[in-house]
């Protein structure tokens, strides 16, 4: 149950269909608290590298206010481009995707649903971040494209909270580190490392989201609420 945001609020996920956002899509449709879950994802027409289909889908629920917006897209492997080892693994064209869908898809989602958050009362907008996006963390190098575009998201957060927070007040916009899930995401790269299931994760997050004040707005914090470095 989320407590700090009025009975029977309205909640939007984006990227439902992954385990992370299929799982936070779960949680909130199971409180009993919450009125309504929109959930989107590429089988209703939402292209993050499309901004055409973002405003359209921002048009039709233009009536409608959300006191939670929940960004759960993102990729690690994009076209069969992932994490490169080494600098001499950069490629321009794979590159460019890791920003278009982990840093400028979430900027176009702020942009278009931002304004669909109520002013007059709490509200939460977050997006799934990584740590390894934090430049003051790095201490292994690699992943480097993957690693730049979460740097880039991060900033994009930042910045977009300071402009919410003129206009709403109450509200909170926030980076979230999920912890290392049992999605398919990850499964190329967690080896034997333990992982969280996606319920966990959700919950974890969620929780979080619950207890951040306003003061707050424009953290990046980890699924157990501990703050990450930019």
């Amino acid at each position: 149950m989320l407590t700090s945001l009025r009975r029977g609020y309205q909640a939007l996920v984006f990227g439902a269909t992954g385990g992370i956002g299929g799982a936070v899509a779960a949680r909130l449709e199971a409180d009993a608290t919450c009125g309504r879950v929109v959930a989107l994802s590429r089988r209703d027409g939402f292209d993050l590298e499309d901004e055409g289909s973002i405003a359209a889908q921002a048009a039709r629920l233009a009536d409608q206010r959300f006191d939670l917006v929940f960004d759960a897209t993102g990729a690690l492997q994009i076209d069969g481009y992932g994490p490169e080892k080494a600098l001499r693994a950069i490629d321009p064209a794979g590159m460019a995707s890791q920003f278009a869908v982990n840093a400028i898809g979430p900027a176009l989602i702020l942009k278009h649903f931002a304004p669909l958050l109520p002013r007059d009362r709490r509200a939460i907008f977050a997006t799934l971040s990584a740590r390894v996006g934090s430049i003051g963390d790095n201490r292994l190098g690699g992943w480097i494209s993957y690693r730049a575009a979460k740097a880039a998201l991060n900033q994009i957060l930042r910045t977009a909270a300071i402009e919410i927070a003129r206009t709403h007040p109450r509200a909170v916009v926030a980076a979230l580190h999920p912890g290392t899930v049992a999605t398919a995401l990850s499964d190329p790269f967690a080896s034997a490392r333990d992982r969280l299931t996606p319920e966990a994760s959700a919950e974890a997050l969620l929780a979080v989201l619950d207890g951040l004040p306003p003061e707050r707005t424009g953290s990046f914090l980890a699924y157990d609420g501990s703050p990450i470095e930019w």
